[in-house]
């Protein structure tokens, strides 16, 4: 089969850093072709070229043999490219029809028939969408959809799907690649890059893996085992990816969470957490994992049942209160909730505990220095300059310094809520080190987690959570996907009220 694209020798250099180097890359027509490697592996930087966003230095890109120059993305649009990125490039105060459209109204515009041309886009996807809905009122899986609309409506030859799941849940995330597979059947190309390697064996025909701006290798899903796959990516295999876990001593009770009940249908959660333990919190997405986090973290209100901590009754009613208690959070929304991408990194750092960097009220510069140095070292977060905002790191070392931010209050308690979601497997192992040292050091660790296979890989044991409840608990002879599975969606159990009524 011919190549409907072809990159050719592509080179780009970013302030004398090679961002690619010689790099060839195809994609046919009825294709999914995956893109793997490490965050800084060139691999966004490849698809801004074949989007027309940036202009290499040297090379050439060919559609249907023909090579053309692209001098931006409204010119790779015109030849049949469209680039959906994982940040959204969504109008939220538009409607559906309107963000479907943008670009490409016509004059005096029939708005009827334009809602109805959107509302076929969209059911051609599967979906039942109002076309006039405000595109800020949508669920995020939606938002996607009207992404892949847009760039249906263009007569669209190619698509870039990066990361696109990153923040959907799993069952919006078996949806979209049920789309990609129907686009894939039409004839349309796809890229995907995606840093679940599941959905990239599971969608791929072939995957392209990319490190230090170079190709390593181009191979076939049945043909590579996702070991080897990992070595291509890392240097190293699958069996290394979690470390070599620390002794580690369990001692004394942390935490204990007795009855618990949410005013939004958690109920009757009890578990207990020691320090020097790692203990997972597992089930599906909504099962009120982040539920029970944010309770524990005083950010949600709780309605009843009680809470110990330290041998010590506690009931925060703010994330304050629960820093000073010695707990801490690190959300699953990264950039929304976890760091402040436009302030300086050594601010994110310092954000929740300043005592260390003031003296009497009075701020202390040269403090500051010595210990985000010490926490940049000490969790190896790869920076220009402490300086620079958040916003110029990659998504590992964004996750880090919400790392580092907790290690500067030393805290008891430390709840990871989807710890390494939109994180590289490089990344991930440093991530999971971390969570091994945070242990060893007494520390009482909680990790909620949609990938079943980093729960068991970093667990001491797994809780299991389904529509609201704690439904039980696997211990590692049981740490199997299907068990937690069987528990997570087990039949709801009668409520207390409904088994005295």
């Amino acid at each position: 089969m011919a190549a409907l694209i072809q990159l050719e020798d592509i080179t780009k250099s970013f302030a004398g850093i090679h961002a690619l180097t010689g790099v060839n890359f195809d994609l046919k027509a009825g294709e999914v072709h995956g893109l793997c490697g490490e965050n800084g592996a060139g691999k966004s930087t490849l698809m801004r070229v074949l989007g027309g966003e940036i202009r290499p230095d040297t090379g050439r890109t060919l559609i249907e043999g023909r090579e053309e120059r692209l001098t931006g993305p409204t010119d790779a649009i015109r030849r049949g490219i469209s680039v959906i990125h994982q940040e959204m490039a969504l109008a939220p105060d538009l409607s559906v029809a309107e963000n479907i459209f943008l670009g490409a109204l016509p004059p005096g515009i029939n708005w009827a028939r334009l809602r109805e041309k959107a509302r076929d886009l969209i059911q051609r996807l599967g979906f039942d969408i109002a076309p006039g809905a405000q595109v800020s009122d949508l669920s995020v899986a939606h938002q996607q959809v009207v992404e892949i609309a847009k760039a249906l409506s263009r007569e669209t030859r190619v698509i870039v799907f990066d990361e696109p799941t990153a923040v959907l849940s799993t069952g919006d995330a078996r949806r979209l690649l049920q789309i990609i597979k129907g686009l894939r059947d039409s004839g349309v190309g796809i890229v995907y890059i995606s840093h679940r390697l599941d959905e990239i064996y599971e969608i791929a025909d072939r995957i392209t893996v990319m490190k230090d701006g170079r190709i390593v290798d181009t191979v076939t899903p049945d043909s590579t085992p996702v070991d080897s796959l990992i070595r291509m990516m890392v240097g190293r295999p699958l069996s290394q990816l979690f470390g070599d876990k620390p002794e580690t001593v369990v001692g004394e009770e942390v935490l204990r969470v007795e009855n618990l009940d949410l005013p939004n249908g958690i109920r009757n959660v009890s578990f207990a957490v020691r320090r020097g333990e790692v203990v997972g919190l597992g089930g599906l997405v909504g099962s009120g994992r982040t539920e029970v986090a944010r309770a524990i973290f005083g950010a949600d209100p709780v309605s009843g049942g009680k809470m110990t901590l330290k041998n010590a009754p506690y009931h925060p009613r703010t994330p304050r209160q629960a820093v000073r208690s010695g707990v801490g959070l690190v959300p699953e929304d990264r950039k929304g909730q976890g760091i402040v991408l436009d302030m300086e990194i050594r601010k994110n750092v310092t954000m929740a505990n300043a005592a260390p960097v003031t003296a009497a009220g009075f701020f202390r510069p040269a403090a500051e220095r010595g210990l985000v140095q010490k926490l940049i070292q000490s969790l190896r977060i790869k920076l220009g300059s402490m300086n620079d905002p958040v916003s110029s790191l990659s998504g590992g070392n964004q996750q880090k310094v919400v790392l580092a931010k907790w290690f500067n209050t030393d805290p008891d308690l430390i709840i990871l809520d989807e710890p390494t979601r939109g994180v590289d497997v490089g990344a991930k192992t440093e991530i999971y080190t971390l969570v091994h040292r945070l242990a060893a050091e007494g520390k009482a660790v909680i990790v909620i987690s949609s990938e079943h296979a980093e729960l068991f890989g970093l667990c001491d044991r797994v809780l299991v959570m389904g529509e609201g409840e704690l439904r039980g608990e696997l211990a590692p002879p049981d740490f199997e996907e299907e068990k937690l599975l069987t528990l997570s969606m087990a039949r709801r159990r009668p409520a207390r009220a409904e088994m005295e009524a």
